[in-house]
């Protein structure tokens, strides 16, 4: 007898075989027990799923001979309804007949009364890839087919089945399989086969397959077929590229332990062993959302990639903060893996950053060291080792303040404290309090809001305003020296808690530590009296934007990651759209 995949072996021969989709199987079990039939079904999800096998189930269903509704796998229309010789059961392959005469050729036979069993039954598989001339023509028929003839279609795409198709039909939509369900099936299968197996490889065959019970049997021969009578993890991993759970672990503990060196020695490893990158990021995902499980609920019945021990091991070394950071890292490399052709590189520079994360609390004041210009140093509870930057000069920079460290010499230069760029006695104050109209600081009010790609194409424009930096920088002071202003304080105590984070010709970012302060300075109310104060420190009208220390960071991390990715825009390209109104 020739060889037959597993997947066709094992495949359900009644309802109560199949694994998954049960409310399914009861609606079709309830429709045949109560006469309610209609004649026309669409059976549509994910591949591997059921959808065919149950279209030959429900066949069986109506045409066994002990009785509607049942299944025996016995009488002649049972066993060659499975051998796919009944002449009542059609099944037809809409990829490679989906023209008009195809259907024409359907319709005429669809008349004929059923030969042997109670029901003709026409299985349409990938009816999505129907041409719309060959839909039209089924149309008809398909509302008001003969009393026993019935059509089940299936598709992993229903979206493009028309509408006019949709509805006449009744529509089922079968889910993934979930993961236990897989691993019965295929421990079931291993045992009938007598091979003896491990535990953690059936668990990765599960995760390789993804919800769909084919996939899972067509992965399981596969790998037999390497392993020969025994089912190991080793083997299965070798196969597809996949890394053992505790080479992930020591993976995460390199990365907290800032081991760059190390870092990249593994990942030469895990790339001379074949193993696929993109899926081990997604693989160091799941290990850190099972540890956040594990610390917020210490419930070990809720873990899917990690078991008791593990769970507690990789929270020993990595807490809750850190791993929500790590987090955002590798679901932002999962996406940018769609736009590079090089995903050994974008893992690395992934990885780099990962070893750069620290937790989220606020950063300490750092003191810089900027040429021609004399620095106040804050005092700190602990000494902090001064960060000295040489060169690039600060004239040839853009202006950004922020917490993170400066890149390269066309990007973005990020200080603590711009206020320290100045001596206070050298400060005397040149703003005109009497050219600040409606000065009195509002707390509610509709808002300005500006959108990611504006601030991106701002921080581009802000490169190189040596002037107006220079400026900007020197003179910030003179704010806080109006805090105590009978006019203008409210306004002066509002801008002094925030700090100058990106100027351009037409716009000022400004960085709040505090969202409810951000928020006050975006108010519409407070626009004009913010916008003609700075006016007085550069010497020209700018429209003004506040950000928290939050939004600040994400934008910044954008921009750099554009700037890594060369998809910063073009400045000579950029055409500002601010807020309407300024």
């Amino acid at each position: 007898m020739a060889y037959r995949a597993l997947y066709n072996k094992y495949r359900p021969q009644t309802f109560d075989e199949v694994v998954g989709q049960q409310g399914i199987v009861r609606t079709l079990k309830n429709a045949i027990a109560t006469g309610k039939i209609a004649h026309a079904y669409l059976f549509s999800g994910p591949r591997g799923t059921g959808k065919t096998t149950m279209a030959r189930l429900f066949a069986k269903a109506l045409n066994c001979e002990e009785g509607r509704g049942f299944q025996c796998n016995h009488c002649s229309n049972c066993l060659s309804i499975t051998e796919g010789s009944h002449p009542d059961v059609v099944e037809i392959d809409a990829a490679s007949n989906n023209g008009v005469e195809q259907v024409r050729d359907l319709i005429d036979k669809v008349r004929y009364a059923p030969i042997r069993g109670r029901y003709k039954v026409y299985i349409i598989d990938e009816v999505h890839m129907m041409t719309t001339g060959a839909f039209n023509a089924l149309l008809k028929t398909l509302e008001e087919p003969p009393e026993q003839v019935i059509f089940v279609m299936a598709t992993t795409e229903p979206f493009k089945v028309p509408p006019t198709i949709l509805s006449r039909l009744q529509r089922f939509d079968f889910s993934k399989i979930p993961d236990q369900g897989l691993k019965n099936n295929i421990v079931a299968v291993l045992e009938k086969e007598g091979v003896s197996y491990e535990d953690k490889a059936v668990d990765d065959i599960v995760s390789l397959a993804d919800g769909g019970m084919r996939d899972a049997l067509s992965i399981l021969e596969q790998v037999l077929a390497y392993s020969g009578e025994y089912l190991r993890e080793e083997d299965v991993m070798t196969i597809f590229g996949l890394t053992s759970t505790s080479q992930k672990i020591a993976l995460l503990k390199l990365i907290v332990e800032k081991d760059v060196s190390g870092l990249l020695d593994k990942l030469n490893e895990f790339v001379v062993g074949g193993v696929d990158i993109k899926r081990l990021n997604s693989n160091l995902l799941d290990l850190l959302k099972d540890a956040l499980i594990y610390q917020k609920t210490r419930d070990p019945s809720l873990l899917s990639s990690l078991n008791e021990a593990e769970a507690k091991e990789v929270s020993s070394f990595v807490d809750q903060k850190l791993a929500n950071s790590m987090i955002r890292v590798l679901l932002k490399a999962q996406t940018d893996f769609k736009n590079v052709s090089n995903a050994r590189s974008l893992f690395e520079l992934t990885l780099l950053e990962l070893a750069s994360v620290e937790e989220e609390k606020p950063a300490p004041v750092q003191e810089f060291e900027v040429e021609d210009t004399p620095v106040l140093s804050k005092p700190a509870p602990a000494p902090v080792e001064p960060i000295k930057k040489v060169a690039p000069k600060a004239s040839d920079v853009p202006l950004f303040v922020n917490n993170a460290p400066a890149p390269a010499e066309d990007g973005p230069l990020l200080v603590s404290d711009p206020s320290a760029l100045s001596q206070p006695g050298e400060i005397v104050s040149a703003i005109d309090i009497g050219s600040v109209k409606n000065p009195d600081v509002v707390s509610e009010g509709d808002s300005y809001s500006v959108d990611d790609e504006t601030l991106i194409n701002i921080m581009v424009l802000g490169s190189h305003n040596k002037d107006e930096r220079r400026t900007l920088n020197k003179n910030w002071a003179e704010i806080k020296a109006l805090k105590g202003h009978p006019d203008v304080g409210n306004l002066a105590t509002l801008l002094s808690e925030g700090h100058p984070f990106c100027l351009c010709k037409e716009a000022l970012l400004l960085n709040f530590d505090f969202t409810r302060l951000a928020k006050k300075a975006n108010i519409k109310a407070n626009q004009q009296a913010i916008s003609a104060m700075i006016e007085q420190l550069i010497g020209r009208k700018v429209f003004v934007y506040a950000l928290d220390r939050f939004a600040c960071n994400a934008i910044y991390k954008r921009y750099t990651d554009l700037e890594q990715l060369s998809k910063l825009p073009n400045k000579k390209e950029i055409s500002l759209k601010l807020p309407e109104g300024e």
